[in-house]
């Protein structure tokens, strides 16, 4: 089969993914597959590699729709560990670098996985009792030895489309984040189509993924690369030198970033002296993206500028195509071919053009569900009653203009947005108020350079507690809480403001944060 041959399968309505990576290696084994700080995969290596680790899971029991936990680093060996869960038959379940000890082991326990793969300074961490009954893999370490021998090839799985592929649980709150299952059939449908667009303009494929292989936001920089036969630099944590400097030596053509590190890398020193002119196409999801910054990305760097406006559990699909629409900045663009939007009120029902709403949405790319959770999943759709059709609750107010382009005016629940992760402020709100010295709490996202947005909190003491310092009582509660959740300030108040019917007036506690604290 040639290389055109392959490319076009990816216009099938369905298609196997294993499959398809085998089939890019038979045609180019020598073209680099991955790389990563410590070395590259040809595509036969990576074809190899990813056979051996099938092998020897399928060999340890591993069955049919079973998840395969993966903790630690993005690296090469990460991305080997996914790709292999999933020629097994397996399910791939990344799990969250950032969470708790607790939230990890949640985690894996709901996943139903009873493996998992960590490298070494997340083992070191976490200590050696962590996950017990799991048997335990050191990614950095163990991998190549544990892996069946040179030539070893699995036995032969074939994907249904209602086979899970993945796992990505939800970041940024307390307890156990819920565990959004994607299908082979979404998957297929959601980067087939991007992989054959490649194809169609003639591009070259060379991605540079820089967000975590856990996060849903990395797999539009990593599937569809590898789908279209290129290669992709997996960068363990972002640094706006280094991303720059790979940027020019590999002459990477596709990235993906999320708006903080946009900024980081506009601040950047010397930025306009890095040769970024290979640059063709720049996808950006996951956050707020200010048209401000869109510009100046617009203006400063080469290539296409796309802006992704979806969810991990699916939905509508937006696109703002920046480069073409320079006076629709401001919205997140229009919804994508196959996706619907619609706009309802309080009572759910549809509203006219122009008029802010709660947004729902469907496409062919929704999730299957949360994990062990029907009454979530529930939760999170709204049917419409004069179809039946069942959409998804995207969380965010929201109105489409006369030319049908979305703008986002609020966000439900007050969602906080740090660094591309959601942060929830009710779960951060109950654990301050755990600490016997706080009566009342309320959490508020405040506008960081650093981070786009980060939470800060106020408390209203106990009275027993007047004077109680507030500085423990963050330090208390962050050491409960995730790496990305943790608060920035915490600030005690006397009363919480409130309406003239009780509602807490998160906007003033806002412009608090905004007069009394200074956040990087």
């Amino acid at each position: 089969m040639t290389a055109d041959e392959i490319a076009a399968r990816l216009a099938d309505p369905f298609g196997s993914f294993p499959q398809m990576l085998s089939e890019w290696a038979r045609v180019q084994r020598r073209a680099i597959a991955l790389r990563d700080e410590a070395g590259e995969l040809s595509w036969a290596e990576l074809a190899d590699r990813i056979e051996r680790i099938a092998a020897r899971l399928i060999s340890d029991g591993l069955e049919k729709g079973q998840s395969v936990a993966i903790l630690g680093t993005s690296t090469i060996p990460y991305a080997l560990v996914f790709l292999a869960a999933i020629r097994a038959g397996g399910v791939a379940a990344p799990l969250t670098t950032s969470a708790s000890p607790q939230q990890l082991a949640g985690m894996a326990a709901d996943s139903g996985a009873r493996r998992i793969f960590i490298d070494r300074a997340r083992l070191a961490e976490l200590g050696p009792d962590c996950f017990p009954g799991l048997e335990r893999i050191v990614l950095d370490e163990d991998l190549d030895d544990w892996m069946a021998p040179a030539g070893t090839e699995a036995p032969p799985f074939a994907p249904e489309p209602g086979d899970a592929f993945n796992i990505i649980y939800s970041s940024g709150t307390t307890g156990v984040p819920k565990g959004i299952v994607h299908s082979h059939q979404m998957r297929w449908r959601q980067f087939a189509s991007t992989a054959a667009s490649f194809h169609a303009q003639g591009l070259e494929v060379i991605s540079l993924a820089s967000t975590p292989l856990y996060s849903n936001t990395t797999m539009v920089a990593f599937l569809p690369a590898l789908l279209a036969g290129g290669s992709v630099r997996i960068m363990g944590k972002f640094d706006a030198q280094r991303w720059l400097a790979h940027a020019e030596a590999d002459g990477t053509t596709v990235t993906m970033l999320v708006p903080v590190q946009y900024q980081r890398l506009m601040d950047a020193a010397g930025f306009d002296r890095f040769d970024l002119s290979a640059l063709k196409l720049k996808y950006c999801t996951s956050a707020p993206f200010s048209a401000e910054l869109k510009r100046e990305v617009l203006r400063r760097m080469p290539g296409a500028l796309a802006e992704i406006y979806s969810m991990t559990e699916g939905g509508v699909v937006c696109i703002l195509a920046a480069h073409e629409f320079p006076d629709k900045l401001h919205t997140v663009g229009r919804p994508a071919p196959g996706s619907e939007l619609k706009v309802l009120d309080d009572e759910d029902r549809e509203v006219p053009p122009g008029t802010p709403g709660h947004l729902v949405g469907r496409s062919g790319t929704m999730m299957s569900g949360y994990r062990n959770q029907p009454g979530k999943t529930r939760e999170g759709y709204w049917v419409d009653p004069a179809t039946g059709e069942t959409w998804q609750r995207m969380g965010d107010i929201g109105r489409i203009d006369a030319d049908g382009f979305v703008e986002l005016v609020g966000r439900a629940k007050d969602m906080i947005i740090s660094g591309g992760f959601n942060i929830f402020p009710s779960d951060l709100e109950a654990e301050l108020e755990k600490h016997p010295a706080v009566a009342e709490a309320a959490v508020v996202g405040v506008e960081s350079r650093k981070w786009g947005e980060t939470p800060v909190g106020f408390v209203r003491l106990a009275p027993e507690a007047r004077g109680h310092s507030v500085d423990r009582i963050m330090a208390e509660t962050n050491a409960r809480l995730g790496k990305t959740q943790r608060l920035a300030a915490v600030l005690a108040i006397d009363e919480m403001p409130r309406s003239h019917i009780g509602k807490l007036l998160k906007t003033d506690l806002r412009e608090l944060a905004a007069r009394s604290i200074e956040i990087a």
